[in-house]
This record gives structure tokens, C-alpha cells and sequence, in this order.
């Protein structure tokens, strides 16, 4: 028989045992968790930064995207912009190139209330600082009104369709977080580089969430917050909540590890594409459910158009015909992607060109040589062994020789490193194979990826590279941004160095077109030409294969990017 004595010593050595527990949970860096219905997310990543004048990245904007709100958001269905922040639609005076929006009343996480003062002091902010990841969308900004603390009035420069789809979906701030920070700024020899640098440990949040607690490299908790304006509202056909006391983002350093935790119950949500490698022991858990949606995301070939060959067009189109997409698809991808044609993905429907040129499409690979080989003879290059011999028989091209007559060098491929960006990196090594056959010598050189962006955007020290965007704007005007020649500067989102003063001015011309369906033609028309000269060219739009703990939320609301979206946060609600 126990004795009282030993039950005594079995309670104390437990007890200690779950004080041991709690020591090391608090150690690891978890942060403190109040209320039981918390959503708990895997990241791949923790945020780069809090300040929402410099979250560039994807990690940063997930988390921000929770705090700081816009006017207007898209709905998920047809991806129609609604009212957010907004109380209704803006009132469009023609005469006066201007646009008024009511407010709906709203407060700030700290108790303060949201007004136009806010609203007016953000697109001032922006312009003044001429701050780079949102200035494009306001520099046609005359003018900024607040008849009254619900009531905002723009005044434009000139017409501008983007107006409605990009200005008035800008995170607006609080004027009382940022006030000082711009005074003390202006007083630098460096203001845009002082608001961009300025450390915003707890933001000030208009959302559904607030932030509680940071552990570095370890999680970010964001706790419900009892001051958002949409609670309770009806906003796109769906009733706001959060229902949900919290989200608890942990960060992994990698995928495996994420979906290891995903399969073991540490969390509820995985926040990126799970790979087809990663699949197989997920699908047998019935306690987990997958999400299929198209990402409205990019994967393409980069070429420096600012010298030769690659600034010759005829180069371009060859290099694109040897591309097999569907290889790329099927061998290098598992089928886990979707041809893009165009810059512009086909899951946006409204502004997706399906009628641009495509290199090579059908032709067999054998073919797709036979091809290249006749755009490269025809535009002038010659080989010390040609790819194919004068009875039509394929064979190894040597030494192609440019239209001077001289010998061409070495170039190189640059992609992030396979621990980064495994298939970008693997196609990189398949498109040197494909090109080296046909006589023209190449090689891929991995990068890390801030290195890589570096060299590509800020120095344009390249020749190619394989790259991607994540996460693309539903409104086009991004083909503006990209091809434009004004952008072709360091640092500037014109990273290929095209110039076509046609495509400047249709693309100016589409960012003011106030007709739906004009600006729809125009933007078919820039998607032509970009596919017609080649400076980027799309290889793939990669599935979102999402998994969720089934046992433990129910309600995610699924769209073009997938459920990881402001509607799943404001409708998921505990099991």
C-alpha cells in the first residue's frame, strides 16, 4: 500500500514536472496566449518588418494585412471591389475631376476614433515622402478635403482608372501613430529613408486583430480586437465576426517541419502551397482538409534587353520556343501548376489575353529545335557546327556565331538556390540543357535570394533569370510598372531594361482610361506586345494546395490566392 508520504513526494515530483513544462514552453519564446479559440498558423518566415511603408515581403504583408485596412476590398466570388472602411460607393463629380467617400464609423485598436483626418493624413504621407511601394498610385493626387471627420474628398490631377482599384486600396493609418514620425523626418537629410527605417514595434490597428506579442524567430501572436469596426457587419454578402479569439503564427524553417505540425495537431493552418512531395502523408489523416485555388502569381524567364544578344527580339523568341512548359509542368512540377501564356493569369479572368503569341506551343522537342533554329538562321546567326545539318538531321550545335561575326560568350542564368526556390532552381539548370544543344553556351548560378535581387533590380548585372511574383494586384496595372521605360533605373520595377515608347503611352493611356472596356482592350493590347518582344516570358502560375485542421475550424472562405484571405479571418469559427 502507498503511503501518504510517497503520494506526498509523486504530487511534488508531477507538480515540478509541469512546472519544468511551462519553464521551457515560456523559454522556446511562446508567447502568451489569451482564450481558448486561437488559430494557430505556420509560417515559413517571420515578418521582415512591422513598418507598413517597407513590407515588400509576403510574411510581413500577412500579418499587416490583419491590422492596417483600406477603404475598399475585393470580394471573393467575382473579385468585385466593396466597401470596407467605406460606407458606400465614392460620388464621382466629373466637373471637378473629384471623388467623395463616406466613412463608416470605425475606431482604432486603441479606443481613438477612425476618421477622414486619417484617411487624408495617409495619401499626404505617402505623397510628401514619395514612399516607393505606393506612390505611383497617388502622385495624381491634386488635392485632399475633409468636409467633415466622416467625409473625404480627392481631387485629381486627370481622370484615373486606377484610382479605384489601387488608391483606394491603400492601408490607411492613424494619423496620431505617424505625425511625429514624419515631423522628425522632415528635419533629416534623408526623410524617406528616416520613415522607412523608423521601428514599429506595436501598430496601431483598424482591423480584426492587434498584435500581443512577438518572440523573435519563434511566433507572433495577434489577439482579437474588440475595437474592429466590421463585427457584426454584413460586408460582401457575408456577417463579420472574428469568432475566433486569436491567431498565433508560428514560424518553421521549412516546409517539412510546417507540415510535420500541420499532420501532429501544433497547428491549424499551413500558410503556403503544400508541396506534392509533402502530400502523401497528410491525405490518409481524415482530420485534415485541402483547399485547390489558383494563386494570382507569376513564374517567369527575365531577359537583360540592355545588352546583346538578348536585346535582340530574335534571340528572345528563339530561347522562348525551346521552352517546354508542359515538361515544365509535368516532370519538374508534378502537374502542381497551371501554362501561363501571359504576364496577366488566367484565373483574372476579366483582364487575362489567352490570344497572345506562344512559342512553340504543340510542337514536340525535336520540332521546338527545328524552330529556334530558323528564327536564329534567318535573324543571321551562324554555328561552327549548326544544331542542324544541311540534310535536316538534329544534332549537337557548337559555337554560335552572332550576326557580327563574332563568337558568342558564356551568359548566365541566375535563380534562387534550391533551398529557396527548389523548381526555380531547377528550371534554370533545364533551360541551360535546352539551350546548349543548340550551340549556345550557358550556365545557372544559384543565389541567395537577397544577393539575387541585388544583382537583377538594383545593379542589373545579369543577363537571365528565373523568378516570380507571389502575389499580383487583381487590377492589371502592374504591366504598366514593369515594362515601363520611366522605371528603368536602379531599383526600379523595369528589371529587364525594356523600352518601347508605343507601349509607354498605351500604358499611361490604360491607367487613365476611365471605360471599362477601353482600358480592358488597351491592357489586351499591352499583354500582345509584351509576349510580341519578349522581355519576360511566363512560364507557370503554381497551385495553392492549402491544409487545414478540419477537427478544429470550419468556415474558410476560398478565392483566386486562396483561403489564407481578410473574409476566412472574419468567418472561421471553432468547431
Amino acid at each position: 500500500m502507498q503511503t501518504t508520504n510517497d503520494s506526498f513526494n509523486t504530487t511534488k515530483i508531477f507538480f515540478r514536472g509541469i512546472v519544468l513544462a511551462l519553464v521551457i514552453y515560456v523559454a522556446l519564446g511562446t508567447p502568451n496566449v489569451r482564450g481558448g479559440d486561437v488559430l494557430r498558423v505556420g509560417l515559413l518566415q517571420e515578418p521582415k518588418t512591422l513598418n507598413i511603408w517597407m513590407a515588400s515581403d509576403s510574411w510581413s504583408r500577412k500579418v499587416l494585412e490583419q491590422l492596417y485596412q483600406p477603404l475598399y476590398i475585393r470580394e471573393p466570388k467575382r473579385l468585385k471591389l466593396v466597401p470596407w472602411l467605406a460606407k458606400d460607393n465614392p460620388v464621382y463629380d466629373p466637373v471637378m475631376i473629384s471623388y467623395t467617400i463616406k466613412l463608416r464609423p470605425a475606431k482604432w485598436s486603441d479606443g481613438s476614433e477612425l476618421t477622414s483626418e486619417d484617411v487624408a493624413f495617409t495619401g499626404r504621407f505617402i505623397k510628401e515622402f514619395r514612399v516607393p511601394l505606393y506612390y505611383s498610385n497617388w502622385r495624381f493626387i491634386k488635392k485632399i478635403e475633409t468636409p467633415d471627420k466622416h467625409t473625404v474628398r480627392f481631387y485629381l490631377k486627370e481622370p484615373k482608372a486606377i484610382f479605384l482599384t489601387r488608391t483606394l486600396t491603400t492601408p490607411v493609418v492613424q494619423k496620431k501613430e505617424w505625425l511625429q514620425v514624419a515631423a522628425n523626418a522632415r528635419k533629416t537629410e534623408n526623410p524617406l529613408g528616416n520613415v522607412m527605417e523608423y521601428p514599429v514595434e506595436r501598430p496601431v490597428s483598424s482591423g480584426p486583430f492587434v498584435l500581443n506579442d512577438w518572440k523573435a524567430r519563434v511566433s507572433l501572436f495577434l489577439e482579437r480586437n474588440t475595437h474592429f469596426f466590421g463585427k457584426g457587419q454584413t460586408i460582401g454578402g457575408k456577417v463579420l465576426g472574428p469568432h475566433i479569439d486569436g491567431i498565433l503564427f508560428k514560424i518553421f524553417r521549412n516546409s517539412e517541419a510546417a507540415v510535420f505540425a500541420l499532420k501532429n495537431n501544433r497547428i491549424d493552418m499551413f500558410w503556403w502551397s503544400i508541396a506534392p512531395e509533402h502530400l502523401e502523408g497528410l491525405l490518409k489523416d481524415e482530420n485534415i482538409e485541402f483547399y485547390l485555388n489558383e494563386r494570382s502569381a507569376l513564374r517567369y524567364i527575365g531577359f537583360n534587353v540592355r545588352k546583346r544578344p538578348f536585346s535582340d527580339i530574335n534571340f528572345r523568341r528563339a530561347v522562348a520556343t525551346l521552352i517546354d512548359r508542359d515538361y515544365i509542368i509535368t516532370e519538374l512540377l508534378n502537374y502542381n501548376a497551371v501554362k501561363m501564356y501571359s504576364i496577366v493569369p488566367p484565373g483574372n479572368t476579366f483582364w487575362y489575353n489567352s490570344n497572345v503569341p506562344k512559342y512553340g506551343e504543340g510542337l514536340s522537342r525535336e520540332s521546338r529545335r527545328r524552330r529556334a533554329y530558323e528564327i536564329l538562321k534567318r535573324a543571321g546567326y551562324t554555328w561552327e557546327v549548326p544544331p542542324v545539318d544541311i540534310n535536316g538531321n538534329l544534332g549537337e550545335g557548337k559555337g554560335i556565331i552572332l550576326p557580327d561575326g563574332s563568337l558568342m560568350k558564356e551568359f548566365t542564368i541566375l535563380t534562387p538556390t534550391p533551398d529557396y526556390g527548389p523548381q526555380r532552381a531547377a528550371i534554370g539548370k533545364t533551360i541551360v540543357r535546352w539551350v546548349k544543344i543548340m550551340g549556345i553556351p550557358a550556365r545557372v548560378k544559384p543565389m541567395e535570394f537577397g544577393s539575387l535581387i541585388q544583382q537583377i533590380k538594383n545593379r542589373h548585372q545579369f543577363d537571365l533569370f528565373v523568378l516570380g511574383y507571389g502575389k499580383l494586384s487583381l487590377d492589371p496595372d502592374y504591366l504598366r510598372t514593369f515594362f515601363h521605360s520611366r522605371n528603368d533605373k536602379p531599383s526600379g520595377w523595369n528589371m529587364s531594361g525594356y523600352k518601347n515608347p508605343y507601349y509607354d503611352r498605351i500604358s499611361d493611356e490604360s491607367a487613365s482610361a476611365m471605360n471599362i472596356e477601353r482600358r480592358k482592350k488597351l491592357v489586351w493590347n499591352m499583354q500582345n506586345i509584351i509576349l510580341r518582344d519578349v522581355p519576360y516570358y511566363p512560364l507557370y502560375n503554381p497551385k495553392m494546395i492549402e491544409g487545414v485542421r478540419k477537427d478544429r475550424f470550419r468556415g474558410w472562405v476560398e478565392m483566386l490566392g486562396g483561403i489564407g484571405n481578410m473574409w476566412s479571418f472574419s468567418q472561421i469559427r471553432p468547431k
